[in-house]
């Protein structure tokens, strides 16, 4: 076990692209990090250099993603770190990946609503005839409501 695990602060440079496999599905998103630092000279907030990532993430990880990020959303990415040369039209390239165990929103950036996804037992999967709806009334295979999501408010003094 010699992988290299990094954690990733930046937002979503293209939409995630899901495709079905055979394991359950296969996600895949570029990724920008820009780090900012304080320029003392001139007293503002400066953009580093963007660094670009392509992200991967499989099975239901991969589902969720589909379902839940979008072009220029803040992010949080946790995984494997992947380098990988190649060699194209005669030119040596270094692409890093990272092969996603977890990503979320940033929250420092904004808020957000988690809704959590229900899974159906195999036995009640397996009676629902391919190509049919699932049973709006059977209960393992709703998703659960979205919470009602309101910002937080600033709490008065107490006299």
């Amino acid at each position: 076990m010699n992988d290299t695990f990094v954690t990733l602060v930046g937002n979503a440079a293209t939409g995630v692209d899901f495709r079905e496999t055979a394991t359950g599905g296969m996600a895949r998103f570029r990724f920008a990090v820009t780090p900012r630092r304080w320029d003392r000279e001139k007293q503002v907030w400066a953009d580093g250099h963007t660094s670009f990532y392509t992200v991967f993430a499989w099975r239901t990880l991969a589902a969720n993603l589909a379902g839940s990020v979008s072009v220029g959303e803040p992010l949080v990415v946790h995984g494997r770190l992947k380098v990988r040369e190649e060699e194209r039209e005669g030119q040596r390239r270094t692409f890093v990946d990272i092969e996603a165990m977890a990503v979320g929103h940033d929250l420092t950036r904004g808020t957000a609503a988690f809704r959590r996804v229900l899974r159906a037992e195999p036995s009640l999967t397996a009676r629902t005839p391919k190509g049919a709806e699932p049973d709006d009334d059977d209960p393992a295979m709703r998703q659960e409501p979205a919470a009602r999501h309101e910002p937080a408010t600033a709490l008065s003094p107490v006299s």
